[in-house]
């Protein structure tokens, strides 16, 4: 991905990206016949490299705080590397590769957001009379709203200063008390 947030996802040229893969332009356009495909397929890889990061972020921290909140340092460490324009032209150039983005927050981001909240609620970090679904898919609704380039078009926002004003905030929300406390230094760092 790094050479398409250098370069771009259209103009990025085939000896660049044949060269970042390490393979042959032949190879390439033989593998990807379509920059379409290419897109789509370095989309699946960086859902799949999230989901490593993941395993090793639940390694470290074991309450469903920390966890989140490891999650969205994550988060914004991606949103850092990556350029403004990058989501909104996936968006409207790359169909295909969207949905890849789209399926993800669906089948492993929603579930992951609902465990932990359950996992939260079960060690009393989180309130327990919020409801799991709704919440679940009110923070994948902000995600959506974040990428929505007509709701902060990313040549006036900050995408990570966005990221972290939408969820922080919202997160030491759903909080208890002892929640809170566990947040307070996670919120700190982030």
């Amino acid at each position: 991905m790094p050479v398409l947030y250098q370069y771009g996802l259209r103009t990025a040229s085939d000896a660049k990206l044949a060269m970042a893969i390490d393979m042959s332009v032949t190879d390439l356009q033989a593998q990807y016949p379509s920059r379409e495909a290419l897109v789509s397929a370095a989309v699946l890889a960086d859902t799949e490299r999230q989901k490593r990061d993941h395993v090793a972020l639940y390694a470290e921290f074991s309450s469903a705080v920390e966890r989140l909140y490891g999650l969205l340092r994550l988060g914004l460490r991606d949103l850092a590397s990556i350029p403004a324009a990058f989501y909104s032209e996936l968006q409207n150039d790359f169909p295909s590769a969207w949905m890849v983005v789209v399926e993800h927050l669906n089948t492993y981001s929603a579930p992951q957001l609902q465990q932990l909240l359950n996992d939260g609620i079960r060690s009393r970090l989180f309130r327990s009379d919020i409801n799991i679904n709704l919440v679940t898919k009110v923070l994948i609704e902000q995600i959506n709203m974040m990428l929505n380039p007509v709701i902060f078009p990313p040549d006036r926002y900050n995408m990570a200063e966005v990221f972290r004003s939408i969820f922080l905030y919202y997160i030491r929300g759903l909080c208890t008390d002892e929640g809170a406390r566990v947040s307070a230094d996670h919120f700190a760092r982030i």
